[in-house]
């Protein structure tokens, strides 16, 4: 897996982040962490759309914000994980993985 790519997962994680924190941010601190999970998330995202395909890109990083947030929510907050909501977390990421790997992002790099 590439850079851009890692950035990517790192940009989805971010998103999991500020997303959590718009639900349970109650101090100036933790605002300020969601302030800077937004940022981080986009930036990141629109870093890597200029190499990697906008389409594939954004269904990844919301792909990994939306599975993301489920499983934190579940995790670290109590929020109940009964099988549909599991099974259709596994298709999600069993569709991510699939957009991933029929991107063809060799092209694009070699152009740059």
């Amino acid at each position: 897996m590439n850079r851009k790519w890692m950035l990517l997962l790192a940009a989805g994680l971010c998103e999991v982040g500020w997303v959590a924190g718009l639900k349970h941010a109650s101090t100036v601190g933790e605002w300020a962490l969601t302030a800077l999970g937004i940022a981080l998330s986009f930036i990141g995202l629109i870093y890597v759309t200029r190499v990697l395909p906008v389409g594939t890109a954004y269904a990844v990083f919301t792909g990994i914000g939306a599975a993301g947030t489920v499983l934190a929510e579940s995790i670290f907050f109590n929020v109940e994980l009964d099988a549909g909501k599991l099974a259709l977390v596994i298709v999600m990421i069993i569709g991510i993985a699939g957009l991933k790997v029929t991107s063809d992002t060799k092209a694009r790099e070699v152009e740059e």
